[in-house]
């Protein structure tokens, strides 16, 4: 198999980048070589949005990722530079609905969410998550999004919210919901049949406490920690923090 170096700071990583990595791993296997914050602050002139070793842990979750290392110099002029300018890199698939019945042996575990800016705290979930089975992520779709959020809520459309979470190693399969309110996954929990159903404490709500509790599923609720060594991250926190910087 190939290999493909990629140079990047895969600075607040978004869904080009992983339509970059995508493409680039149809060329054989991906090893991004991950600029240092020095490195950054050479080329940039300002500090990252987000430190080096965050950065490093968000893109070893990318499945199409191979390999990553944090370099504090350019040595290999064969390096793939990141360019995003290509319009392909924001079309994203539509999901056919069709459920990934493939067993391995494991549980099915089911989350639910918005995901509407993926980060390190999501990426951590689903990794503590991806340790009691097989993970189907279900993501609400646009219109409930807004009735549960209000408006401007979401940022990004279903399918590309789809398209980013499913491009992380530790989840099964991404879905997008086909129900409303706070169990808008319901129809697809009827069809996976999962064992469980894992929720951050911030996605706690009785109505799927109750849904659990009707159907027979373990109701898992874990605490929302960052992973060791880095900070901890909410999609409310770093809106508000881009707000701030745009003023």
């Amino acid at each position: 198999m190939a290999k493909v170096l990629i140079s990047g700071s895969f600075d607040d990583l978004r869904s080009p980048h992983i339509r970059f990595l995508e493409e680039a791993a149809k060329r054989g296997d991906v090893h991004v070589q991950l600029w240092s914050d020095a490195l950054f602050r050479g080329k940039e002139g300002r500090a990252p949005k987000f430190p080096e070793a965050e950065r490093l842990y968000f893109v070893q979750a990318i499945r199409y990722v191979q390999s990553a290392e944090i370099v504090g110099q350019l040595t290999d002029a064969a390096a793939l530079p990141i360019d995003l300018s290509d319009p392909k890199l924001k079309q994203f698939p539509k999901s056919d609905g069709k459920i990934d019945a493939a067993t391995t042996g494991r549980k099915k575990v089911i989350i639910t969410g918005c995901y509407d800016w993926l980060h390190t705290g999501h990426v951590r979930f689903f990794e503590e998550v991806s340790e009691y089975g097989d993970v189907y992520a279900v993501v609400g779709h646009d219109a409930n999004i807004e009735l549960l959020k209000g408006k401007g809520h979401p940022r990004f459309s279903q399918d590309e919210r789809r398209y980013v979470v499913g491009a992380i190693r530790y989840v099964k399969q991404a879905l997008i919901a086909s129900g409303d309110g706070w169990v808008d996954a319901a129809p697809e929990i009827a069809r996976i049949k999962p064992d469980i159903y894992a929720v951050n404490e911030d996605g706690d709500k009785p109505e799927k406490r109750a849904f659990c509790q009707q159907h027979g599923l373990q109701y898992l609720v874990l605490n929302r920690l960052p992973k060791p060594g880095l900070a901890a991250r909410s999609s409310t926190k770093l809106r508000e923090a881009e707000k701030h910087a745009c003023k």
